[in-house]
């Protein structure tokens, strides 16, 4: 129990560090936004409203959140600026559970289902190859068997990228070099860990937005191939987006709930941005859970997202 502990507990510290931008952001300016003030009154109310826009956590969220503030002072008749912190933890934790976010606590697939196929989307540069690694780790780290599939095919760097990240984590990884058809790749990885009675497969796939049609056409080809093999594959369609975009990540969930069907979440970078707010805004506009998130640099700093400490290192 006492190394559980401390393996949380160094886990809570990455976290902390990793949102530490978002946190002085927000939390400079509400100093600056209650100053003299004793209650939560109208103008407390719009400066808190621009604060949350401005940290990406989008217009509709921040209007949801601030009515429900508006509510809790309405009803406690007086709530002092001092409270409003914890108000805020609270809402936010609230508005997530409503959103059904994730609340895993370590990495890990359901016990019935075997492989579980992961097929991982995102546009170039959000540090999907590098998620894809990070999380290959962790689950071998969890004593899972994990095969990755190199389905990117349209750059010569996105196939070495993956290649040299199965070669550091110690995983196998299917390939069929630069051009090879992406369907194809997918294919033979899932056939591949069925044979190697591999627990988890994650399936890279080619991150291209400039022609919508092409990418859905792409998507939907690579999991018709997979269900001749496994018919309720891909289990977990995870999307990566880069927070430090802000608004850009919402433009990109956007159109890729619209290219396939997106179940699962991952959002990097929290710790090279102040813009940590669009975790919360991108979750409530598309009811997609955040089930990862990405905090550093280092193969440890890929986290599963837990509302209630994310809250917390937000706003304690």
């Amino acid at each position: 129990m006492g190394l559980f502990n401390i393996f949380s507990r160094e886990k809570k510290e990455r976290l902390d560090l990793g949102l530490q931008k978002t946190k002085t952001n927000i939390f400079s300016r509400i100093s600056k936004a209650i100053a003299g003030k004793s209650t939560v009154d109208d103008e407390v109310l719009d400066n808190l409203e621009e604060i949350l826009v401005s940290s990406d956590v989008g217009v509709e969220t921040t209007l949801r959140i601030i009515e429900r503030i508006q509510k809790r002072a309405s009803k406690d008749k007086y709530l002092g600026t001092s409270e409003l912190n914890a108000l805020l933890k609270e809402e936010i934790a609230a508005l997530l559970q409503e959103n059904i976010t994730s609340d895993l606590t370590e990495f890990s697939i359901p016990a019935n289902t075997k492989p579980y196929v992961i097929m991982v989307v995102g546009v170039n540069g959000v540090g999907k190859t590098t998620t894809i690694g990070k999380l290959a780790y962790q689950f071998k780290k969890a004593g899972k068997t994990v095969l990755l599939g190199a389905a990117d095919t349209f750059r010569a760097a996105a196939v070495d990228q993956i290649t040299i990240w199965a070669e550091r984590v110690g995983v196998p990884i299917v390939t069929q070099g630069m051009g090879a058809d992406p369907a194809s790749v997918a294919f033979d990885t899932v056939k591949s860990a069925i044979a190697r009675d591999a627990d988890v497969v994650i399936i890279d796939t080619a991150g291209r937005l400039h022609n919508k049609i092409n990418l859905m056409n792409e998507l939907s080809k690579i999991r018709k191939v997979i269900q001749k093999l496994i018919p309720d594959a891909p289990h977990e369609v995870l999307l990566v987006l880069d927070a430090s975009t802000g608004q850009n990540a919402f433009e990109q969930a956007k159109q890729f709930t619209a290219a396939t069907e997106v179940n699962a979440l991952a959002l990097t970078k929290l710790d090279g941005t102040a813009k940590g707010g669009v975790v919360i805004g991108i979750s409530d506009q598309f009811r997609i859970p955040v089930k990862y998130i990405g905090v550093g640099e280092g193969i440890e700093d890929l986290q599963v997202f837990n509302r209630i400490e994310f809250v917390d290192s937000l706003f304690n």
